[in-house]
């Protein structure tokens, strides 16, 4: 299943600040061809910031224009974060095993 929080956000700064919380949970990274980066991170909002500053990363490279994030408890992030790895299969994500 992907992200409850299926709507995508602009991966701009300004809607950074407006939709990501400053909670734990695990967030996607995409352009319109593909899903880039799924991550887990204490304050989405600040990692997500860190990302959007990044040059010359494999992710930056991709070029993404969007975000989605689900908020989770820090126990339960590591296997959604697998889960949605081995469903989406984003670009510049190690392979998790089945």
């Amino acid at each position: 299943m992907p992200f409850e929080n299926c709507a995508s956000q602009s991966f701009t700064a300004a809607s950074i600040r407006k939709n990501a919380p400053e909670c734990h949970g695990i967030y996607g990274l995409s352009n319109a061809r593909e899903w880039i980066f799924i991550g887990e991170s204490r304050d989405l909002r600040a990692t997500l910031m860190e990302r959007l500053r990044e040059v010359g990363t494999s992710v930056a490279l991709r070029n993404p224009t969007g975000f989605s994030f689900e908020r989770l408890s820090p126990g339960d992030c590591t296997l959604r974060q697998n889960q949605l790895i081995r469903e989406l299969q984003p670009s510049c994500n190690r392979r998790v095993r089945a």
